[in-house]
């Protein structure tokens, strides 16, 4: 891809050239490989003038030599010829690999002065070279020019690799043959002392092969330079010839002089630096006015393209087609997104008539002429749907007249805008809105739609139906005007105060809330309030349903609740009783029921006394709730009193309550019973599963009666297994109060049942600290107590029972 941009960028190459090029570059190749042949075969012949083009001792063409340079001829012949298959890539790598291997391994016995037996691999050489040190052994310029040249070839085969990269190491084993043959021209043997000697047949092979790696890709990299179409590359050309020509006479000359004795070496030594200097000096002031021109036209060309590619690249960055013709209708220029809709290539459009390259119906759109522009001289719009190649599109044209100086005009420009996503997003508004009509006519309630300062922007037709106004009537109109007078103050407060709310969420309103007919008839009713924001305002949906019928219902059901609820209440007070008031024990309690039954429930209490200076406590729960509950409430609590009057241990009464509780079907009590004896100031106590008994000290503070916990009554039926009953006895002095609940007290959900049972303790220690245990107190106590740990008493959805006891304190 890279590459192809370069050469898109670069100047145009005369075919001729180009094709010169590379058959120069494989002739070189050809004759490189043929040298390395005859070489090779001298070997083979035993022929020695094959090895060497000087009789004598001139230096001889080694076998490693030979073998390399037809290797590395042969993989350049490959890669000049043009594109080359799998197995001829594969060839050409392997003999240019071949080539630089031969090279890289003499260079290293150089190196590290070592022999590893490749010099003679292939034949016996007798002669011994005073350079080398080794018989069969190239010399190193032959060496480092062989490596050089199978890493040309090599980069050759591959194409990723940028072609300076081989045409630079062409050019170096150019110069090391052309060394050789320096040498050879102007008979200097001393040249043989710093590693330049090789044989003539070489030398040749080498500069054949330096020109074939240079020319093999002649329009890419440096060889591009000189052989490109432009301006510059005949200069290059000339001087590169200058530079291999005038150099090499001047030396000849400098030499004839110094051979005939016309100088000495010094002075042949300044005139050839003087040679040199007036050679290049006539170069520089011949090139002069070469590049003066280049800059001239340069600046000439820059001044005349400069505004077509600023239009241009406006042009092709505007997501509009553009184009522009001239008053013939012949295009001058179209953008990227004209070719790009009409699926027609900017060279098949440019100087041509729409109606030349373009359909019929499309040519009629973009032609000036249909929209009378240059005859008005104003610009014109028009908007249509189009059938183009990529599809039918909705389009917005605009074409206008392109003035000169003079206000003439000379050419015509033509924008077109695709709107078809505009048009489509009207028309699905469009839709989006009979659909939301529709919507809003079938909902059952009488929907209305206000701005947010309650004025209504549209309504459905239930309106008409609920408050005798048509719906059209009512746009424009206040909302609170639907509501009777002496009640849109608090109306509209009550939509005010949601609007302000910073993330109203849709809520129903239907508690003193009325609506007004156009009769003058008022009637309650369910408003439904949701809002949507809307850009910058916000609009407020509003559903409102006639709940007369509703209303009327709600009366008669709460009237039978409430006389549901006394006979609840007047059966639950039958059914526990009235505590008997003892001088020597005062008490106090509470009673609430769960919210969600009529006043009934499974908690009781009673105070029983045994003798003079003995009381039997008992408090429990049964599990569930309603009519059912209280029922067995009421037979445990008659049980329970019965067989505390016979004066039975707390543990075998338990025992009797449990046998009891087990002829009873799928019911769970839980219960405690104590025995206060103020004589022997102790209590005895036996708990069936129920919350511990919190006692307070005279002098504090307030802690719970430890007392080992039984299973609930009815839980050793169902478990097939019994567990006893256990009974403990604790001081209980004189002045202290006792406290027993039922778990609604501390039982919350998410809340730590024991910490509520601490905070109970805690705040009987609070109220009773420096109080007397009297009735009063105890009454007071009871209804903080209460207060504290249920807030909100008309929510609570569970029995509470408290009984507080306070044993007075000792008289002596």
């Amino acid at each position: 891809m890279e590459r192809r941009r370069r050469q898109a960028e670069a100047l145009p190459f005369h075919a001729s050239f180009l094709t010169a090029a590379h058959a120069a570059s494989r002739g070189a190749s050809l004759l490189c490989a043929l040298l390395g042949a005859v070489g090779l075969s001298g070997w083979i012949s035993g022929i020695a003038v094959l090895k060497s083009a000087l009789p004598g001792a001139a230096p001889v063409m080694k076998p490693n030599t030979a073998v390399a340079l037809l290797a590395v001829g042969l993989s350049l012949f490959l890669a000049a010829r043009g594109p080359m298959t799998r197995p001829t890539t594969a060839v050409a790598r392997t003999a240019a690999g071949l080539a630089a291997l031969i090279g890289g391994l003499t260079l290293l016995e150089y190196l590290t002065g070592t022999r590893l037996g490749i010099d003679q691999l292939l034949f016996r050489d007798g002669s011994l070279r005073l350079m080398t040190g080794a018989p069969g052994r190239m010399a190193p310029s032959v060496a480092a020019a062989l490596t050089l040249g199978g890493a040309a070839a090599l980069g050759l085969s591959m194409r990723r690799l940028p072609a300076w990269v081989s045409q630079a190491s062409g050019l170096s084993v150019l110069g090391l043959g052309l060394l050789r043959l320096y040498g050879l021209a102007y008979h200097a043997p001393e040249m043989e002392r710093f590693g330049a000697y090789m044989a003539l047949p070489t030398a040749l092979a080498l500069v054949l092969l330096g020109i074939a790696a240079f020319l093999a890709r002649p329009d890419e990299g440096l060889a591009g330079l000189l052989m490109n179409a432009g301006i510059m590359s005949p200069l290059g050309r000339r001087l590169v010839a200058t530079n291999l020509i005038v150099p090499l006479l001047l030396g000849w000359a400098v030499l004839a002089g110094q051979d005939a004795g016309l100088y000495g070496e010094r002075l042949g030594t300044a005139l050839l630096v003087w040679g040199h200097v007036v050679v290049f000096t006539v170069v520089v002031f011949v090139t002069l006015p070469v590049g003066r021109r280049v800059e001239l036209a340069q600046a000439r060309a820059e001044r005349q393209v400069r505004q077509n590619e600023l239009l241009q690249a406006f042009m092709d960055h505007t997501p509009a087609t553009v184009f522009i013709t001239d008053l013939d209708g012949r295009f001058l220029a179209v953008n990227s997104t004209f070719e790009e809709n009409t699926c027609v290539p900017v060279e098949q459009v440019l100087g041509r008539r729409a109606e030349d390259v373009l359909p019929t119906g499309l040519a009629r759109h973009v032609s000036s002429g249909d929209f009378g522009t240059p005859a008005s001289g104003t610009a014109v719009q028009r908007e249509e749907r189009l059938l183009l190649p990529i599809g039918p599109r909705d389009v917005l044209t605009t074409l206008f007249p392109l003035t000169g100086p003079t206000g003439t005009p000379y050419a015509v420009c033509g924008v077109v805008i695709d709107v078809t996503e505009r048009v489509a997003a009207q028309r699905e508004v469009q839709r989006s809105h009979q659909r939301f009509r529709a919507l809003l006519e079938s909902a059952p309630d009488a929907t209305l739609i206000t701005d947010g300062d309650g004025i209504i922007v549209m309504a459905n037709a239930q309106v008409e139906r609920l408050f005798g106004h048509r719906p059209d009537d009512l746009v424009g109109t206040l909302v609170a005007d639907l509501v009777p007078g002496e009640r849109r103050r608090r109306h509209s407060a009550l939509l005010g105060a949601y609007l302000r709310r910073r993330d109203p969420r849709p809520i129903v309103l239907d508690r003193d809330l009325y609506g007004l007919h156009r009769d003058g008839r008022e009637f309650p009713v369910e408003v439904s309030v949701s809002t949507l924001q809307a850009e910058e305002d916000a609009v407020m949906f509003m559903a409102v349903r006639d709940i007369t019928e509703r209303r009327q219902l709600e009366a008669e059901r709460a009237g039978r609740y409430e006389q549901q609820r006394r006979v609840a209440y007047t059966l639950q007070h039958s059914l526990m009783g009235e505590p008997p008031r003892l001088p020597h024990l005062p008490s106090a309690h509470r009673y609430l029921a769960s919210v969600q039954d009529p006043g009934v429930g499974g908690d009781w209490f009673d105070i029983i006394p045994l003798d003079a200076h003995r009381t039997g406590i008992m408090i429990g729960d049964v599990m569930g709730r309603g009519l059912e509950a209280a029922a067995v409430m009421g037979q445990l609590r008659a049980a329970s009193h019965a067989l505390a009057r016979t004066g039975i241990p707390p543990s075998r009464l338990m025992t009797g309550l449990d046998a009891f509780v087990s002829d009873l079907a799928d019911q769970l009590v839980t219960c405690v019973y104590l025995v206060i004896d103020q004589e022997a100031h102790h209590v005895t106590l036996c708990s069936a599963g129920h919350v511990p008994v919190i006692a307070r000290p005279p002098d504090g503070p307030a802690h719970r009666l430890p007392a080992p916990v039984g299973v609930p009554l009815g839980v050793n039926e169902l478990s097939g297994t019994a567990v006893p009953f256990e009974e403990t006895t604790q001081p209980l002095p004189p002045g202290s109060t006792v406290a027993l609940y039922t778990d609604g007290l501390v039982e919350r959900p998410g809340t730590d049942i024991e910490a509520q049972i601490d905070v109970l303790a805690r705040t009987l220690d609070g109220v009773l600290q420096n109080a007397p245990s009297g009735p009063d107190t105890l009454d007071a106590t009871a209804g903080h107590l209460v207060g504290s740990l249920i807030p909100d008493t008309a929510t609570h959805d569970d029995d509470v029972t408290l009984l507080l006891l306070g044993v007075p304190p000792s008289q002596e």
